[in-house]
């Protein structure tokens, strides 16, 4: 079976235990407002033009065959611009294969679930030694259910740690088919509060909840994943929310809390999409240490003083 993924980045160790192989599938059903991977939400292949790596060589023009790649100058005395007609790209990949200089870059391919199994047992001596194994994420993966679970059952079957990361917003027979081959599901919780859920990520919050206390009664541990946003969710009742929401699960063991940061916002240009955080600076060390600090707390009200928060 094949599926579309846009990358796999081995030797990961922020992605669930110990070290990780992290495969990014293509395709996300939330448009968060933040969102830090926008090349992941079409689950098609996209194509990122870097205006700042570009030499004006003309070698992406030369293999274009529908005249996407176009050179003028303003005027006789001004240096070549080049303009990149993308109502127009096929996103075959021939221009990125003919830029030496990584100005353009094709995101996504389809690879079989052998192929992906492949590249993860490579690093099988580093799981073993460390208690890792393979992620998968996204996008979102539950997207593409059959081919998560062909992979997720031959890592196991291979005797490879497995973990999800999720938006939680599927539906709940996809849910029931990959919970029993997922070792650790680390699940996102954007926002606790229903309407802002809907406004920030474009989709519901009720589905998403409906999935989570699912997984929770299957038995599977839980890592929630905290985006705090500056001038989004990040306030005192978002964060007593998360806590709550934590109290009154079973198998969660620890809650993330993931800094808002920049990282992405050159790949908004790269794409001609808008980034909705234009201008936000990234969250300072000390305010997110001060949002640990804050759901520690209400963590302690609740009787929960065993579950980590980092």
């Amino acid at each position: 079976m094949n599926g579309n993924i846009f990358d796999i980045q081995r030797f990961s160790v922020h992605d669930g235990p110990g070290i990780r192989t992290t495969v990014f599938f293509k395709g996300c059903p939330l448009r968060c407002v933040w969102c830090h991977n926008p090349e992941s939400q079409k689950s098609t292949v996209s194509v990122a033009y870097y205006s700042d790596k570009c030499i004006l060589c003309g070698a992406c023009a030369d293999v274009c065959k529908n005249g996407c790649h176009v050179f003028t100058a303003p005027d006789n005395t001004s240096a070549p611009v080049h303009v990149f007609n993308r109502e127009s790209c096929a996103c075959c990949g021939a221009c990125a294969e003919n830029c030496s200089v990584g100005a353009i870059e094709r995101l996504g391919k389809s690879v079989s679930a052998d192929e992906v199994i492949s590249e993860v047992m490579r690093d099988a001596l580093f799981y073993k030694n460390s208690g890792g194994g393979i992620t998968v994420s996204g996008g979102e993966p539950l997207m593409q259910a059959d081919f998560l679970a062909e992979i997720l059952a031959s890592a196991k079957e291979k005797g490879v740690h497995t973990c999800v990361e999720t938006c939680g917003f599927a539906g709940a027979e996809t849910v029931k088919k990959i919970a029993p081959l997922t070792d650790l599901f680390l699940f996102d919780i954007k926002e606790t509060d229903s309407e802002n859920h809907k406004i920030f990520t474009g989709v519901p919050f009720e589905p998403i909840i409906e999935n989570l206390r699912l997984i929770d009664s299957l038995g599977v541990s839980t890592v929630l994943r905290c985006p705090i946003i500056p001038e989004k969710n990040l306030r005192d009742g978002h964060l007593r929310g998360i806590a709550e929401l934590c109290a009154s699960l079973k198998n969660v063991t620890e809650i993330n809390v993931m800094a808002y940061h920049t990282l992405g916002s050159s790949k908004y240009e790269a794409l001609s999409m808008t980034d909705g955080m234009k201008g936000v600076p990234p969250m300072s060390d000390e305010t997110k240490k001060e949002c640990i600090k804050k759901i520690t707390e209400e963590l302690y009200a609740l009787g929960l003083e065993n579950i980590k928060v980092c």
